[in-house]
Parts: structure tokens; sequence; C-alpha cells
């Protein structure tokens, strides 16, 4: 993660990411029904998705109806935590990064229910999702300078928002 985004996201207030990253899942859980469903057993797990880069977590309750993401600084409570440097954590929903090559080099931890951890990440890879096309789609007409702008973001990071970004 470059320094000055991360430094940026530590600064940013987390209501407004919590309220974007809430609507966003859902949207997502709207289009790709059978996300869900998915995951099985797991269904109305906690998962925390903790940056190690950046200090900040994202908690997605899928134990709510409707789901809610919160943002905290330090990990929350769940039945399972998957650490990870932001962008392979935004690489792993695009299938950039194979996730058991992270998991078993240590740049990847899971902590808690694995088998929970495991369901979650099988049914992400099965919903083929592109963060970058559903954050532009949020933003109704103003989609393609979005997309844009998420693209520009992309090549001065490298860090993998869209599908279409990924280095395989």
């Amino acid at each position: 993660m470059p320094p000055v985004l991360a430094f940026g996201l530590r600064l940013a207030p987390a209501a407004p990411a919590e309220h974007l990253l809430t609507h966003m899942a859902r949207s997502i859980l709207a289009k790709h029904s059978g996300l869900l469903a998915r995951l099985g057993p797991y269904r109305h797990c906690r998962f925390a998705l903790s940056a190690s880069d950046v200090p900040m977590s994202f908690c997605l309750d899928l134990g709510k109806d409707p789901l809610v993401i919160t943002v905290h600084t330090n990990p929350p409570e769940a039945d399972a935590r998957i650490t990870g440097k932001l962008a392979a954590l935004i690489g792993l929903v695009h299938g950039v990064w194979d996730g058991d090559a992270l998991f078993f080099s240590r740049d990847l931890t899971v902590e808690g229910d694995t088998s929970a951890a495991l369901a979650l990440r099988n049914a992400i890879d099965d919903a083929e999702l592109d963060l970058g096309a559903e954050i532009a789609a949020l933003t109704g007409p103003f989609s393609n300078p979005a997309a844009r702008i998420i693209s520009l973001a992309e090549s001065l990071t490298g860090v993998p928002f869209t599908r279409s970004g990924a280095i395989r």
C-alpha cells in the first residue's frame, strides 16, 4: 500500500466508509443471490478482515439482517479473522493472488474458524466479484468518470481495484 494512500485511510472517518461498504455489500448480495447460500452453515458468521499495513479492520457481520459492515482501528471479535496487507485482501476478491499461496507464505493469516474463512473465500471466488465495477455502479450517472478514476488509482497504486486490472 503506498504510504500516501495508507495515511489517507488512517485519517478517513469510519462512518462514511461503513455506510459505503455496507451499501456496496448489500448491492453485491442483491446481484449475486447465491453468494450467501454458498456459505452453507457459515451463513451467519462474523468475519474480520484486518489490514496489516494500515490500522484498519472491517467486520462483515452476516448475522445481521440486513448485512452490516463496520470499520475498526483494532480487530473486532469475529468467528474468523483474515489478516494481510490491504492490497492482498482486495486482490483476493479479484483472484489476482492465490489465497493458498499467500497463506503458506505467511503473507496472509487466518485465525478462528478456518472452515468459515475458507467458505467465504470459495463463495467470493465463485461470484467473480469486481469491486471497482460495483463502486462505479453506485455513482449512477457518474459511473463512467468513476470507473476512469478507479482505473487511474489502480495504475498509480498497483492495488487491483478491478477484476479486469488483475495481473495473472
